[in-house]
Order: structure tokens, then sequence, then C-alpha cells
């Protein structure tokens, strides 16, 4: 089983990295030569740096991560608390997510050949400026109508950040080390974003609520800028690679993605069957789609390759891709929504979630070692086992449940997202090298659509299966809460006489003694739906663990027959 990603951004969560621009050597490459079957364009040769230098790259390239990443999750690990600045709904902020990946979920398809395009050096240059500034303006928005329309140019100028941080951290090391030291320590600084984000938040929403969620990244955003006008990158030659039907059919596929995003984001909110709009917004961004398929299908020179992507082992290799971004959304969605119905706060789980921190590292340092060509497999062996683990360990908590309980669980599974990432994203990324830079582009929009929208279509899906559980466990609860029941009564009167003092009339102290009863039968619902989807992402991942294992034996009996035969003729 190959690999994975948010969620990108996941989602997810939600946005990952987007390597297209890496040649063998690591090397900012031109994206695609305009014929196919021609050779691909020789490497800049690779001139080692002094060690000072190259850690100068190495911190530029993490700065440049966690300013995407900060920007990517702020909102998202803050959805509850910024309702009361900006003067909305749950449901309007929402929306905050959602603006965000429409844009940025398909733009570094296109803006993957405007690099090779117009070079760069001047690419990165207008990148962080434009992140800067739109940085910049969620500092003077106190609205949620601004919000919003800050929020989809956060995620177009946020696009090209990821391929800076990847760049600027292989840029450090020699050839045969950039897919490994240099892809594991790249994923791991895009992996800690998420929970970095909720342990710096309650801070800065104390220093000015909406507002000051973003000051930090302004920060990192302006230091940015300085690394990346200090520190240019090794950028090939200029080539001419957009063509006019490349940006018209770009057009669809933005709006296909775009609208998928949107729907997967904001569907468990307005709840999917109950806001017609769900349902033509899908039909919309599925047709969008189609369009661009059919095109693509028919040009000489497309933007992205259909049938390869269609090809056997690509649809394997997206297919794992998927999978493991859902089920990375137990983290994402599911220990932070179940703590948030236990009413704790980001501030409470600052320890849970620099466990998490610290897990993702050790495991993204550990990748450094060990990924090598032919290892793939037994990493995601190992990464689907700690995920398995993990899982299970969550499914068996209880209305006493506290962070603490969850630091073993939480540091499996942050590792194994680390552990899956690097070795599955060389794998992908050498299948479409061996082909030629056309089909980088090909490979990048499956790596995206998994990551970024497979984020999105994860958290979606997970909190789907919570609400639905919760109302099955709801109203089994609700059946057995019968006042001729003596253990009822006797439960009723006990949580009213907790009012005593305040309410002398017993009528009054029965009611808000049932009250307190039917809430606590609703958390413990929602205690139960967490746990039946936990123990259901250790299951899936299990039967994705068994067949990885099924793979693996029949490639070892192959090769064993095979080695008699090969015996035999010789």
């Amino acid at each position: 089983m190959s690999d994975d990603a948010s969620a990108l951004r996941a989602t997810a969560q939600v946005g990952g990295p987007a390597p297209a621009d890496i040649m063998p050597d690591g090397s900012a490459a031109a994206v695609a030569p305009r014929r196919r079957g021609q050779p691909m364009p020789a490497p800049a040769p690779f001139v080692p740096k002094p060690a000072w230098l190259a850690a100068l790259y190495i911190l530029a390239s993490t700065l440049i991560a966690m300013t995407q990443g900060l920007g990517l999750n702020l909102v998202t690990a803050n959805l509850y608390q910024i309702q009361g600045p900006l003067g909305a709904s749950l449901n309007e902020t929402v929306w905050l997510s959602a603006a965000y990946l429409a844009p940025n979920v398909s733009l570094t398809l296109l803006l993957t050949k405007m690099r090779a395009q117009f070079g760069l050096r001047i690419f990165a240059t207008y990148a962080i400026v434009a992140f800067v500034a739109v940085a910049s303006l969620h500092l003077v928005v106190d609205d949620i109508q601004s919000a919003i329309v800050v929020r989809f140019f956060a995620g177009v100028a946020a696009s090209p950040m990821s391929s800076l941080a990847f760049l600027y951290m292989l840029e450090s090391f020699p050839p045969e080390r950039k897919m490994t030291i240099g892809v594991s320590l790249a994923m791991t600084n895009l992996s800690i974003a998420a929970p970095l984000a909720r342990v710096v938040s309650p801070t800065l929403l104390d220093l000015g609520g909406w507002n000051g969620l973003f000051l930090l990244e302004t920060a990192l955003a302006l230091v940015s800028f300085a690394f990346i006008r200090l520190l240019p990158l090794n950028s090939p030659p200029k080539t001419p690679v957009i063509e006019p039907m490349d940006v018209v059919n770009y057009l669809f596929i933005a709006v296909g993605l775009g609208s998928l995003a949107v729907v997967a984001t904001v569907g468990p909110f307005y709840w999917w069957f109950e806001a017609p709009w769900i349902g033509g917004l899908l039909a919309l961004g599925l047709a969008s789609l189609t369009v661009a398929v059919v095109v693509e299908l028919n040009r000489s020179n497309p933007l992205i390759d259909i049938r390869w992507i269609t090809s056997k082992e690509i649809l394997h290799f997206a297919g794992t891709l998927l999978l493991f971004r859902l089920l990375l959304s137990e983290q994402a969605s599911g220990a932070t929504g179940f703590f948030q119905v236990l009413g704790l706060k980001n501030e409470q789980m600052t320890v849970l979630y620099l466990v998490m921190i610290g897990a993702a590292i050790a495991a993204g340092l550990l990748c450094t070692v060990i990924v090598r060509p032919g290892r793939a497999p037994y990493i995601h062996i190992a990464a689907l086992s700690c995920l398995i683990v993990g899982s299970y360990l969550d499914s068996r908590a209880t209305v006493l449940t506290g962070p603490e309980q969850m630091y073993l669980s939480q540091g499996l599974i942050s590792a194994a997202g680390v552990l899956f990432l690097p070795p599955a994203l060389a794998v992908g990324f050498g299948s479409a090298m061996k082909r030629g830079m056309n089909y980088i582009l090909s490979f990048l929009i499956v790596f995206l659509t998994t990551q970024s929208l497979g984020g999105a279509i994860g958290s979606a899906l997970f909190r789907t299966f919570v609400t639905i559980r919760e109302k099955f466990h709801s109203s089994q609860l609700a059946e057995n809460i019968v006042l001729s029941d003596p253990i009822v009564a006797a439960r009723i009167t006990q949580t009213g006489a907790a009012y005593a003092r305040v309410l002398p009339d017993a009528a009054l102290r029965q009611a808000e003694g049932l009250a307190t009863l039917g809430t606590q039968a609703t958390r413990q619902a929602n205690i139960l739906a967490y746990n039946d989807a936990f123990l259901a992402v250790s299951i899936l991942a299990s039967v994705g663990l068994a067949v990885l294992l099924v793979h693996l034996a029949v490639i070892h009996l192959k090769r064993w027959r095979a080695g008699p035969a090969d015996a035999q003729t010789a």
C-alpha cells in the first residue's frame, strides 16, 4: 500500500505540499517539456553549501511552513471562539474555512506552470509579498462578510507557500538525500502546523480576538519575506509551458474541486439533506470536473494526463493516499471534537498538542534514517499499526477521560501520519519522474486531491458519522429515561436536590433534575458516538493493513516461484 495528507491544509484537516517542482537532485524543475517524449532538461549541478548556510535554508523552510500552516489552521482551530468577535453563528464561521479551501485545493496546479514560465525567483518574491499583504488584512477585519472575502484571498496567497517550504528544505541536501532526509523533514514541518496552531491560539485570542489570531502569522510572513529575498533558490531556465487552453481548462478544474471542497466543509453543519443548494453545488462541481476530463482527453498536450491517472498503478496509489487521509481525520476532528463535547478548550489541552508535536518530530527524524527505496511497504505497516492501536485506545473513552489519558494514543496517531507520508510521496513522485516531466502535473493533481480535498472529505465523513451515531445513542438512552423507573426517579431527585437552596418548590426541582439528566444523557450519547467513530477508524486501518500484508505476500510468493524457474533456466 502506498500513501497519503490537511488534510491537506487537512484537513485537516487539511493542505499538503506541492512537490511538482522537484528534480531528482532536488532543484526546482521546469514543469513540462512541450512535446510528449521529449527528454527532460538536465538539472543544474548540485553545489554543496557551507553548514551555516544549509542551516539557514532549513530554518527558512521551517518558517515558511509554519507561516502557511498557521494561516490554514488558526481559523479551523477556533471556529467556536471567533463567533463572538465577528458577530457570527457557527454555520457562518464555517464559511471562513470553506472560502480558504475553495481556491487553495487547485491553484497550485496552475502556479506550478507559472513558476516554470516566469522564473522561480520572481515567483517566490511575488508569492510572499501577496501573502504578507493578505495576512495583514486579517488585522483590520471585524465582521464576518469581510472575513470571508479575506479568507478567500488568503487561500489564493497560501497556495505557493507549501511548495516554497518544500523547495527550501531540499535546497540544503545533496541529490541522494533529498528524497529521504529532505522530504521527511519537509513533511514533518507541514504536519506539526495543526497542533501548533491550537497551542498558540489561546494567547493570540487574548491579545486581540479575531485580529490577534493573525499577529503571529503576519510576523512570520515578514520574516519569511526576508529569508526569501536573502536566500535564492537554485532555479532552472525559464521555459514557455503555459498554453491558452491550460488556463481555460484550469477554470473548470478550479470550479470543480472548489465546489467539492465547499460542500465537504459546510455539509455536516448545514446537514446534507436540509440545504438544497448543497446538492446543486455538488452537481456543479461534478459537471465542471467532467468537462475538464473530456477536454483533457482530447488535447494533444494536456494539462494533466487523465489516462495515466486512471491507470491501475496510480489508482492504487491515489486510493492508498485517500484512505490514509480519511483515517487521519481521527486526530484532526476526533480527539479535539471529543474534548469539546466534554467542555474543554484549547488551553486545557496544550500538553496533549505538545505530545502530538513531539511524536511527529520524533517520527520525522526516524524517517530520515529509515526511508530508503524499497522500504515503503514496511514503513507503512508500522504506520498503520500505530494508527490501529491509537484509534482502538481512543475508542474506550468515558466521560472521565481527560487529555492525559490520550497522550499515548494521540502520539501514536501523530507519528503514524508522519511515518506514512515521506515514503509514499517518494514512491509516487518517482513513478512520475520515470515517465518524464509531462507527468509531474498529473501526479500533483492526485496528491492535491487526496490531501487537501481528502482532508476536508475525511473530516466531513467523521463529523457525519458522529452525528448519526449520536442520534442513535440518544434515542436508545431516551427510551430508558422513564419516571416510572425507580432508578431514574432516584437520579432525578438526586440531581434536583442540588437546587434545594434556590428552588423551594419540589416540582421545579424535579424539572431541573430531569433537565440535568437529559443533558448528561446527551453528553453520554456523544461520547458513545465518538467511541464508535474511533473504533471504525481502527477497523478500517486494520483492513488496510490486512490488504497490504496480502499484497506483500503475493509479491514475495511470485518472487519465490520465479527464483527456482530462473535457476532451472540457467
